[in-house]
């Protein structure tokens, strides 16, 4: 019987087919799939909706005084971080307009989707969430530093901050809201009840809907410009293994229970990919093509990283009773 317990035992296959099928429709029709870019923010916000619609908000309270996961996901995010970041592009020199977009990609903590592969997960999503909006606050704050640190001065005054505050309001407040209306909706009315039930069922169909866009409109940037994503390949692979080994170390290093220790996992490993995608393209044309090619790349390789993420990172990297690690 289909069943959303069923559909979520299925979630990978299911989100493997979005990727399969996101690529054929841009490489075969890559004029149809680069229109579908605008549906990504709004499938994005349904996404969000429906998983903040599941999230008790009366507990977040609770969340959002867990200091010890706050401290380690700022020092994880904004400070180990950006140390991986220099090593490897240390290692693996780019041009300026390469380094730009990795720098971009790399340096700033996703604020959105990031919840949904905490859930998926197993983490504790409740505390992602209620750190959303310090990450969205502290990475416009460091964006400037790390331009100037890792690029020069000249890149400070060049990116601008308007389409981070876009992507939090319509990304993040605006679901939201709505999903808390729906939840007092919920208490008051047996059709509140019916909504509220059905929003349980949004989360993995539209997560395949925005990977299945996201692949689409972006792959064929990524092909037209192959020679220069080779090179940055390497950065993103090793990325993608060395940042979840070193947040299970500083989960272990601050006794975060398993939830936390998993939510911080997930932060520092995913990237703001889709919200920073804007900046690049508002840069000089000389600059904008190779920058966004770039980011897109990591969007893409971030995907798999994280339908692989969502499977070992419960069973393997901080799976029960690790030891070191609060119940």
């Amino acid at each position: 019987m289909f069943t959303r317990e069923w559909l979520e035992s299925q979630q990978i296959w299911v989100y493997g087919i979005a990727l399969l099928l996101g690529g054929m429709i841009g490489l075969l029709h890559e004029d149809f799939g680069s229109s579908l870019d605008w549906t990504i923010s709004p499938l994005i916000a349904i996404l969000m909706y429906g998983m903040f619609a599941q999230i008790p908000f009366l507990k977040l309270r609770e969340a959002v005084a867990n200091f010890k996961f706050i401290a380690a996901l700022l020092i994880g995010n904004f400070l180990i971080i950006p140390i991986i970041f220099w090593l490897l592009t240390m290692l693996l020199p780019q041009s300026p307009p390469v380094l730009l977009g990795i720098c971009l990609v790399l340096l700033t903590p996703c604020i959105d989707y990031v919840i949904v592969f905490t859930q998926l997960g197993k983490g504790n999503a409740q505390l992602m969430l209620a750190a959303t909006p310090i990450l969205f606050v502290v990475q416009m704050l460091l964006l400037p530093l790390y331009l100037w640190l890792f690029i020069g001065k000249e890149m400070v005054g060049i990116v601008q901050i308007a389409p981070f505050l876009e992507a939090f309001l319509l990304l993040i407040i605006v679901p939201l809201l709505i999903a808390i209306m729906t939840q007092l909706s919920a208490h008051k009315n047996r059709l509140g009840e019916k909504v509220l039930a059905l929003t349980a069922w949004l989360p993995v169909p539209f997560m395949a809907f925005v990977l299945m866009v996201v692949v689409a409109s972006q792959i064929g940037k990524v092909y037209n410009d192959f020679e220069v994503i080779v090179r940055v390949i390497p950065i993103y692979v090793a990325y993608l293994i060395i940042t979840p080994i070193t947040a299970r170390s500083l989960a272990v290093i601050f006794q975060l229970e398993q939830g936390a220790g998993r939510a911080l996992i997930f932060s520092m490993s995913t990237r703001n990919s889709l919200v920073v995608l804007p900046l690049a393209l508002a840069l000089p044309a000389s600059w904008a093509t190779l920058a966004a090619a770039v980011i897109v790349t990591q969007t893409i390789m971030e995907l798999i990283g994280e339908l692989i993420y969502i499977k070992i990172v419960p069973k393997w990297l901080l799976k029960d009773k690790v030891q070191g690690i609060k119940r």
